[in-house]
């Protein structure tokens, strides 16, 4: 009786730290968007700011390739480790 009442503890308590890992990669995902969209506005202030006389804008274009591609990164090594899950369409129906 006992194991069984561990093993559902060990099991609440496993599914409470991957709704928290959940909430983390959320969190993570909306601060990356943010620094997307941000560089993109840095960037469009200094195409009409500088108009093409400093490389400002070129700076701020690469963080924003560098921002997507450490989203993209983090996405599959966060789905690799079982992180976050696929859902959506069911393929075949």
């Amino acid at each position: 009786m006992s194991f069984k009442l561990f093993a559902a503890f060990r099991q609440q308590t496993f599914h409470a730290a991957a709704i928290a890992d959940l909430h983390t990669m959320k969190i993570i995902v909306v601060i990356a968007f943010i620094l997307i969209l941000g560089s993109l506005g840095f960037a469009l202030f200094f195409m009409m700011k500088d108009k093409g006389k400093t490389n400002h804008m070129a700076t701020a274009l690469a963080f924003r390739v560098g921002f997507s591609i450490a989203l993209f990164l983090l996405l599959l090594l966060a789905y690799h480790f079982d992180l976050i899950q696929p859902t959506g369409i069911i393929v075949g129906k």
